[in-house]
């Protein structure tokens, strides 16, 4: 067998990257049922998520090797947040941080604050705590409200609830 060769047909490895895994809102995995509750393991589970091509949420160690999971809300949590100046950091529950992407913020069907993450692959949620830093600097507009950072104006457009008044109250 040459060394490109894939060492299973694409029908079994489709199989094989399927192993009952999910993320639920709150940001425990479950294995078949059962909650991953390493912490170590966790960690290591958040930092791996991505999106493959396909548009389907995976745990990704490689261009090869992944795995499906299911993600029930979203990818990761904005567990706090901190303001540099006018530039707003978000925490999150990867122990990773980095800067908000402004644009991305939205509100979602349940008023929560929602924005994009990891150079716009995966969603995030503000957890109340990130939210009410981030608070501090929502105005509300005659569009509805917008978050003053970064030197500039950002509209948080609402979500699937279309309630703009209730973007500035965390769900």
């Amino acid at each position: 067998m040459s060394p490109d060769a894939a060492p299973f047909p694409p029908e079994l490895l489709e199989k094989l990257r399927t192993i009952g895994l999910r993320l639920d809102r709150a940001g425990r995995f479950w294995h078949q049922g059962d909650e991953v509750t390493h912490p170590r393991l966790r960690q290591a589970l958040l930092r791996w998520l991505d999106v493959a091509d396909d548009g389907r949420d995976v745990v990704r160690l490689d261009d090869k090797r992944y795995a499906y999971v299911d993600v029930e809300d979203a990818h990761l949590r904005a567990t706090s947040a901190r303001w540099d100046g006018d530039r707003a950091i978000v925490v999150l529950d990867d122990g990773s941080e980095e800067e908000l992407d402004y644009d991305s913020l939205a509100t979602g069907p349940d008023r929560a604050l929602y924005c994009r993450v990891r150079g716009g692959r995966l969603r995030c949620r503000l957890t109340t705590a990130a939210y009410y830093i981030l608070a501090e600097r929502v105005i509300e507009t005659p569009n509805g409200f917008a978050l003053r950072a970064a030197g500039a104006l950002h509209p948080i457009p609402p979500g699937g609830s279309g309630a703009v008044g209730d973007a500035a109250r965390p769900g």
